[in-house]
């Protein structure tokens, strides 16, 4: 099938797609209500549950980038139907669980669905109007913070109100809906790198590496971070990562094209990734905790899951309205103003927190300002990696810098937890993390995207080139002068 011109269906397009990621979001925040009760849903021990959420971190982690590049070989709608196909299943499972076993497998296949987002973004490239690319760009970028700042009341309602299984059985019913829609609206675009071999040794390479770490960094203070696993798992991590580059560097078809990877505009994007993932998760760890935690500390608020989940979704909803401004800005400035930007609200928000952490209602600006900012940065962020690299790449780099955002929250979860195990107090033999402690994870976050704005700031200017062959290069091609 020959590829669509640009037309007024491209509306149709973008939120299917935008939808895409909010499901994909949902999946991962779909659990959090139940967190305390999994161990008796389940009969198991609670380290054995905490499975349920990391398992889902650990295959996503191997399947984006994986599924980038399929997208790139043989299509990306192709592959965004069987994204959806493990959602649902994943969701089925889930509801139909009644032991451990069978609930970390449907985590799993859920899991495998998480590659909708860098796929959806790709695909703009080809099916959106240029005038309208960085808004729509900005839009399903942001999708994964909607879906996950507007899941977590949803999912506390329904935990609340209604049966646990509720919760699959309704993320199954969205996951199909999603298929149905991209079936019907999402236009099959030929597949930009036709031709090429799939690099299975590469794959494999990168998945064991990958979940190495993620194994390491998530269950190291389980583990202890000096312990012979945890220090054994970092270890295999270095070595793995050394022989797939090596690999990477010499195959005629790569998984991802490090030489690529490696060009500053592409490579600094990457890494002010992680720390914006790592700045965007220190809000979502910590804020909800200091509106559960009793009033008797002195500084908790005694809210519950719903009503926290309520206080926090203003910040999804502001990524949602931020996002099409971000598209403008973009498009005016170029998308490293708006990273760098996106990056100083973060912090801005930040530096707020540390006077309204008093109030429900001061955690509300807090996060609405923290979301604001995490909209403008995320919706960046593809535009700067597709004006840096071939047509043929599109997918597969936008999966790597969707993996380096989860690396990011990934650490950011470690060390946030570090520093709350360690800043403790106590109240009636109970051990809470102290006020001193939730301030110093919001100072590291805040820290954190102050280095994300300033590694932004030297991104280098965008290069027009036929190789980048990219329709969102006119926007980029602005941005010399605006930092």
């Amino acid at each position: 099938m020959d590829a669509p011109q640009p037309t007024t269906r491209s509306g149709g397009v973008v939120a299917t797609l935008a939808l895409a990621g909010i499901t994909a979001a949902i999946m991962q925040t779909l659990v959090t209500p139940l967190i305390a009760e999994l161990p008796q849903i389940l009969h198991t021990t609670s380290s054995n549950a905490a499975w349920v959420i990391t398992v889902t971190l650990l295959v996503a982690a191997v399947c984006v980038p994986v599924v980038g590049r399929l997208g790139d070989l043989v299509g990306k709608r192709r592959m965004l139907l069987v994204c959806a196909a493990p959602l649902i299943a994943g969701s089925v499972v889930s509801a139909l669980s009644s032991s451990v076993v069978t609930m970390i497998i449907g985590r799993g296949l859920q899991g495998m669905g998480m590659g909708m987002v860098p796929l959806g973004i790709a695909l703009l490239r080809d099916v959106v109007p240029t005038e309208r690319l960085s808004s729509s760009i900005a839009l399903v970028s942001a999708s994964m913070g909607i879906g996950g700042g507007l899941g977590l009341p949803i999912a506390a309602a329904v935990a609340q109100y209604a049966d646990w299984r509720v919760l699959f059985w309704g993320a199954a019913g969205l996951a199909a809906a999603v298929a149905v829609l991209i079936f019907f609206l999402v236009p099959d675009v030929p597949a930009a790198a036709k031709g090429q071999r799939f690099d299975l040794p590469g794959a494999l390479g990168l998945g064991v590496a990958l979940v190495c770490l993620l194994l390491a960094v998530s269950k190291g203070a389980d583990w202890g971070w000096g312990s012979a696993t945890t220090l054994g798992l970092f270890a295999v991590t270095v070595v793995v990562l050394a022989g797939w580059g090596r690999w990477e560097l010499r195959t005629g078809d790569p998984l991802i094209d490090l030489r690529t990877t490696a060009r500053p505009r592409v490579l600094l994007t990457n890494v002010a990734s992680v720390f914006v993932g790592f700045g965007m998760y220190a809000s979502m760890l910590v804020l909800p905790q200091l509106l559960q935690f009793p009033k008797a500390t002195g500084y908790g608020l005694g809210q519950s899951m719903l009503a926290a989940g309520l206080w926090m979704a203003p910040g999804g909803l502001m990524m949602m309205i931020v996002s099409p401004f971000g598209g403008k800005l973009t498009n005016a400035r170029g998308p490293k103003f708006t990273l760098v930007s996106g990056a100083l609200v973060i912090a801005a928000g930040y530096g707020l927190s540390m006077a309204l952490l008093g109030s429900a209602w001061g955690l509300m600006i807090v996060s609405i300002v923290t979301s604001g900012g995490v909209g403008l940065a995320y919706g960046s962020m593809p535009a700067l990696i597709m004006s840096s690299v071939p047509i043929a790449e599109t997918a597969a780099a936008n999966g790597f810098n969707t993996l380096m955002r989860s690396l990011g929250t990934s650490i950011g979860a470690a060390v946030i937890g570090v520093i709350l195990a360690q800043l403790t107090t106590t109240l009636g033999g109970h051990t809470f993390a102290s006020e001193a402690g939730f301030r110093t994870a919001l100072l590291i976050g805040g820290g954190l995207a102050l280095v994300s704005a300033a590694v932004a700031a030297v991104i280098p200017a965008a290069r027009t080139t036929p190789a980048a062959g990219s329709a969102a290069d006119p926007a980029a091609a602005k941005e010399g002068a605006s930092v």
